[in-house]
């Protein structure tokens, strides 16, 4: 069991941290967690290999998540990606950054506050830590475990942010542009008709689409076509060739919105590959971003071009804050500062309290 105290965050990290839990494989980190929650005499809820405790026993419940997976390893770490060490007051190891900083942070505001033998009024603090966010997959922790949880009313997604609360974050819609022709032999392509050619068309009519309406954070969408598939032999006139589009979308046009668009403009078979992946924002006024700006006066909200955990819940208001630079996540140098774990507690504790006064 634990002998980690309740209120030392970098030493909980450091444990984390030593825990290779790749995505699908979080059983042993879940167990560690469970026991060093319960040590401290919070109630503990074990959804297969999700972790979910609450301080508080009120309807206004704050949701406070990130996850326990990480990315492979690379090839390069300059030390053990698995086997922590802080050098010149940086923690390096896989996951150090992304996301368990934000799990160790959470869980230590959490219990040093349930020390400390502040609960809050009519209300709910809940940490949930949750499995499979790297993979990508339709087996996410955090979608499999909240219609476990009490209904939520605000949330903040723990991910490096460098502690800047994000307030908007890019959605992604894959959508599969479908050009037919008809086959013929290439010594005769006159009696064919090339969907390669017709693909090219498609091309273009999808660059010059007009998604013009921005999003005060997060601007104007992006569409990039990243793969063409077509031909089957160097003498055939291809019949089928298919484009992936990138769609990094924005909370000014909705997905269906989006796929309508492509469907009147572009002369192909429009095939939506994916639409899950929803843009999320959260108003400026909500009670949630009210409460990250107490606890961080001095900094400005922005938006983020990444996804995360927070499409599963966009349907309330939420911030994305987080210790670390996201710009360090899955890489060899994977790293954090550990007074930045330490300053993550109290900008945890702060805010939880300051939203619930504000919910009074």
């Amino acid at each position: 069991m634990s002998s980690i105290e309740a209120t030392d965050a970098v030493g909980l990290l450091e444990e984390m941290v030593s825990f290779p839990s790749l995505s699908g494989e979080e059983a042993e980190i879940a167990d560690f967690v469970e026991a060093h929650v319960r040590r401290d005499g919070v109630a503990v809820e074990r959804i297969d290999d999700n972790v979910v405790f609450s301080i508080g026993t009120g309807d206004d419940t704050l949701l406070l998540n990130t996850h326990l997976d990480v990315v492979p390893p690379s090839n390069d770490h300059p030390y053990d990606p698995f086997d922590p060490v802080v050098v010149d007051g940086e923690l390096y190891g896989r996951g150090s950054v992304d996301a368990k900083a934000s799990g160790a942070a959470m869980t230590t505001a959490l219990l040093s506050l349930a020390e400390d033998g502040w609960t809050p009024e009519d209300g709910c603090l809940m940490v949930a830590l949750t499995t499979n966010e790297e993979s990508g997959g339709k087996d996410n922790g955090l979608q499999e475990v909240r219609p476990e949880l009490p209904t939520l009313d605000a949330a903040v997604i723990g991910e490096p942010t460098s502690l800047r609360p994000c307030v908007a974050q890019k959605g992604l819609l894959i959508l599969k542009v479908h050009s037919h022709g008809e086959t013929a032999h290439a010594g005769r392509s006159h009696l064919g008709v090339n969907a390669i050619t017709k693909a090219a068309d498609a091309i273009q009519q999808v660059e010059a689409l007009s998604l013009d309406r921005d999003d005060p954070y997060l601007g104007a969408p992006d569409v990039t076509v990243t793969m063409v598939e077509g031909g089957s032999a160097n003498n055939v006139v291809p019949e089928h060739c298919v484009c992936t589009v990138d769609v990094r979308t924005t909370p000014a046009y909705t997905h269906d919105e989006i796929i309508s668009l492509f469907r009147e403009t572009v002369d192909a078979e429009i095939e939506v590959y994916s639409k899950r992946l929803v843009p999320c924002a959260t108003p400026d006024d909500a009670r949630i971003a009210a409460a990250a700006q107490t606890a961080l006066p001095d900094t400005e909200p922005f938006g983020s071009p990444t996804c995360s955990d927070w499409v599963f819940l966009h349907d309330i208001p939420a911030v994305k804050l987080g210790p670390g630079s996201s710009e360090r996540s899955h890489t060899a140098g994977e790293r954090i500062a550990v007074n930045e774990v330490r300053r993550a507690v109290d900008v945890y504790r702060t805010l939880a309290q300051a939203y619930f006064v504000n919910g009074t």
